[in-house]
């Protein structure tokens, strides 16, 4: 059996807003129905050895600002081994419909420093770090979802010069899905550009597993 990057006996949390919740408080607990449980399904598939815990600690409509209020909580006190994070659409969809108010590019770099230096200080584990998509191809200029594709590179820049800063891997989803589209409308995978449908959660799992796999 080929080694793998969360061990026998480890705990692997996964954060983030609703793409990572996906129901897990409400209808479908406690890992939800998405990329998450999804997840835990093809690793158990490949590495049935391992007894791993997984906890899920999405929660929709969360920003970046809500994940440092809960880090201590809802992290921290947990000591998992291994660790994930996704976040970022709600953070950009709040600056596009109050500038003022919401978290902006550099808010939202300035508050993501301060979880991952929080984890690398009184944790030490390892991380990966899921960058934020939108499913749509509109370049129009004149819409909603072609604002949102003109923003999202500063908030994937975020999360890559994380990634960098700290030298944790990263999942680049965002490019998986415009790849995904060349070929595919985008109902394939989401009713609406934010929350992907099954087959979506699918090729986040899928995505996300590759890179844990190859570390």
């Amino acid at each position: 059996m080929p080694d793998f990057w969360v061990k026998d006996n480890e705990t692997l949390l996964m954060i983030g807003d609703s793409i990572t919740d996906c129901g897990r408080r409400g209808n479908d607990p406690p890992l939800g129905s998405g990329y998450a449980r999804m997840l835990t399904e093809l690793i158990t598939a490949h590495y049935p050895d391992r007894n791993i815990r997984y906890i899920n600690k999405g929660i929709g409509g969360n920003k970046v600002t809500d994940l440092k209020e809960r880090w201590r909580d809802d992290v921290l006190y947990h000591k998992p081994d291994k660790l994930t994070i996704k976040i970022g659409i709600n953070d950009l969809h709040s600056h596009l419909r109050d500038p003022g108010n919401g978290v902006d590019p550099a808010l939202f770099e300035s508050t993501y420093d301060e979880i991952m230096d929080v984890t690398k200080r009184e944790l030490g584990c390892p991380v990966v770090l899921i960058s934020p998509f939108y499913i749509s191809t509109d370049r129009s200029g004149t819409t909603l979802r072609s604002a949102v594709l003109d923003l999202l590179p500063e908030y994937i820049g975020v999360v890559e010069r994380m990634s960098e800063k700290y030298s944790t891997p990263l999942v680049r989803l965002h490019d998986m899905f415009q790849e995904q589209l060349k070929y595919r409308d985008a109902d394939t995978f989401c009713p609406e550009p934010v929350h992907p449908n099954r087959t979506g959660h699918l090729l986040m799992a899928e995505e996300v597993y590759k890179v844990l796999a190859s570390l």
